[in-house]
C-alpha cells in the first residue's frame, strides 16, 4: 500500500499548483497588457515620427526620384530633420505615385512594390486622405510596423507621403524587457515558494504536535498540553479543545480512580463484619445461644448495608447507561409528596421532627411513581437525620414556567459554600465522620440527581451554615391528574 503524503508536504505541493497555475494565468494575462503597451507605444513614436518627417517636409520640393530611401545618413536636404532608430528609414513618395517600381522601406530590405501594392495597403490609403496612420504586418517570420502621414504643400494639398517601417520583437517584446519580466516571475515564484513553506510549517507544526499530544494520550499519557496560540483561530479553537479534553480525561480518571476506591472502602467495611463475626462463630459462639444473638443481629445489618450499597451502585450504572427502567406517566406530585410523609412519619416522631407538606393542594406531573417516591424518601430521610429535635422539615409544593416544583427544606446546621457544588457528587461528604456514623456511604443524593434528570427534570441546593439546607427538584407538569 501506497504511504500517504505528509501533512506538510500535501498542503505545499497543493499551494504549489495553486500557485504554478495563477501565476501563469497572471504571467498570461500580464504579458499580453505589456505586449499591447509596448504596441501601442511604438505605434505612437513612429507615428509621431512620420508626422515629424512629414511636417520638415512641408512646403519643399521632393525629391524626384522617390524610388530612394529617404535615411538619417542621407539626410542632405536642408531643414530636414528625423529621429530614426537604428537601420530604419523613411521613404518619401511623391503624389501621384508613378508607374513602375517603387523600393519598400528597409524593414523590408528595400523589396519593389507596385504602385497599385502600396496604394492598396490601409495605411497608404489613409494618408492620402489627410490621416496619418499605422498598420503592423506580417513580412517573413516576423512582424512589421508601419506608419504614413501626408506631407502638405504651401497650398495645403497633399503633395506626397512619408512611410516609415519598424520591425517588431520575435516574441512580441524586445529581448531585455522578457528577460526583465522572467526575472521578475522568477523572483515572485521563489519567495512564493518560500512563503508556502513558511506557511506550510505555520499550519502544520500544531497540527504535529496535536498529532503527536493524542498518541501520547492514546498509550495512556493524560498529561498533554498542546500550544493553543498559534495566530489561526481554527488551530486555537483546536489546540484548546484537546486540551479541555485531555482536563476532562484526565478529571474522569481522578473520579474513577476515587470511585474505585470509595467503593472498595465501601465494601470492604460490612465484608470485615461479616467475616469476623463468621470467625467469632466458627470458634464457638454459635453454641452460646445467649451471645450469638447480638452477632447475627450485626451479620444481617451489615448485610442489609451491603445489598443496599450494591443497589445503590447498581441504580447510578444504569442511570449512567440510560438503561433505568421507568413507567412515565402523569401522577400528583403534592399527593406522593404527603403520602411519603406519612410513611416516614414514624422516623420523624423517634427523632422529634415534624414533617409538614405546603403549598399547592395538587401537581400533576409526569415521572415514575417508585422512582420519585425513591428520591422523596431519599431527600426526607437526609433532611430528618441532619434537623435538630423539636425542628420541622418542610416540604414546598409549586409551579414555575411549566414546571411543578418540589423543595425540601430542614433547619440543621447547613452545608458550607465551599461543599455545596459537589453534594450531588457520589460518595462526596460535607462531614465524613457523620455520614459514616449514621451509615451513609455518601451515595443518597447522587442517586436524586441521576433519578431526577432520567425524568427529564433538575435539582439544584441551597443552604446557609446554621440556618438550613433545601433541596429544590423540578419535573415537567402534565395536563391531566392522574386516573384515581
Amino acid at each position: 500500500m501506497k504511504r500517504p503524503l505528509a501533512l506538510r508536504n500535501q498542503l505545499f505541493l497543493n499551494y504549489l499548483a495553486i500557485l504554478l497555475l495563477g501565476m501563469g494565468v497572471a504571467a498570461l494575462l500580464a504579458w499580453n497588457s505589456v505586449e499591447r503597451l509596448y504596441l501601442e507605444t511604438q505605434r505612437e513614436n513612429l507615428l509621431a515620427q512620420a508626422n515629424l518627417t512629414a511636417a520638415a517636409l512641408q512646403g519643399q520640393a521632393l525629391p524626384s526620384n522617390a524610388s530612394q530611401p529617404y535615411l538619417q545618413t542621407s539626410n542632405v536636404l536642408p531643414g530636414i530633420h528625423t529621429r530614426l532608430l537604428s537601420e530604419q528609414g523613411a521613404v518619401i513618395i511623391t503624389l501621384p505615385v508613378q508607374a513602375g517600381e517603387l523600393l519598400a522601406p528597409p524593414a523590408e530590405e528595400n523589396a519593389p512594390i507596385s504602385p497599385q501594392q502600396l496604394q492598396a495597403r490601409p495605411e497608404i490609403a489613409s494618408a492620402m486622405q489627410g490621416q496619418a496612420a499605422t498598420a503592423i504586418r506580417e513580412v517573413g517570420k516576423r512582424r512589421v510596423l508601419y506608419a504614413a502621414a501626408p506631407v502638405l504643400s504651401n497650398s495645403g494639398s497633399i503633395s506626397g507621403l512619408v512611410y516609415l517601417a519598424m520591425p517588431l520583437p520575435v516574441s512580441g517584446l524586445p529581448l531585455s524587457l522578457s528577460l526583465e519580466l522572467a526575472g521578475a516571475a522568477l523572483a515572485a515564484v521563489l519567495l512564493a515558494l518560500l512563503a508556502g513553506r513558511l506557511l506550510a510549517r505555520r499550519i502544520v507544526s500544531p497540527v504535529e504536535a496535536i498529532a503527536l499530544a493524542a498518541k501520547a494520550v492514546s498509550a495512556g499519557d493524560l498529561n498533554q498540553n498542546v500550544p493553543s496560540m498559534s495566530g489561526i483561530s481554527e488551530l486555537n479553537e483546536l489546540g484548546q479543545t484537546f486540551n479541555q479534553m485531555t482536563e476532562n480525561l484526565r478529571q474522569s480518571e481522578q473520579a474513577k480512580n476515587a470511585f474505585v476506591a470509595d467503593v472498595t472502602h465501601e465494601l470492604r467495611t460490612p465484608l470485615t463484619v461479616i467475616k469476623g463475626t463468621i470467625e467469632t462463630l466458627e470458634d464457638g459462639a454459635l453454641d452460646d445461644l445467649a451471645g450469638r444473638g447480638p452477632l447475627l443481629e450485626a451479620m444481617q445489618r451489615e448485610t442489609e448495608r451491603l445489598i443496599r450499597l450494591v443497589n445503590d451502585l447498581l441504580v447510578l450504572t444504569r442511570a449512567d447507561a440510560g438503561t433505568l427502567n421507568m413507567e412515565i406517566q402523569p401522577l400528583d406530585l403534592a399527593e406522593l409528596a404527603r403520602a411519603r410523609c406519612s410513611q416516614l412519619s414514624g422516623l420523624a416522631a423517634h427523632r422529634q421532627v415534624q414533617l409538614v407538606v405546603t403549598g399547592a393542594a395538587s401537581a400533576p406531573v409526569l415521572g415514575d411513581v417508585d422512582r420519585l417516591s425513591q428520591v422523596l424518601d431519599n431527600l426526607l430521610d437526609n433532611a430528618i437525620r441532619y434537623s435538630p429535635q423539636g425542628s420541622a422539615v418542610t416540604v414546598e409544593i409549586g409551579s414555575d414556567n411549566g414546571e411543578a416544583q418540589c423543595a425540601v427544606c430542614d433547619c440543621g446546621a447547613g452545608i458550607p459554600e465551599k461543599h455545596l457544588p459537589y453534594i450531588f457528587e457520589r460518595f462526596y461528604r460535607a462531614d465524613a465522620s457523620r455520614n459514616r456514623q449514621s451509615g451513609g456511604a455518601g451515595l443518597g443524593l447522587a442517586i436524586v440527581r441521576a433519578l431526577v434528570l432520567a425524568q427529564g427534570g433538575g435539582i439544584s441546593a441551597e443552604s446557609q451554615p446554621g440556618k438550613g439546607t433545601t433541596i429544590r427538584f423540578w419535573l415537567p407538569t402534565s395536563k391531566e391528574l392522574p386516573a384515581d
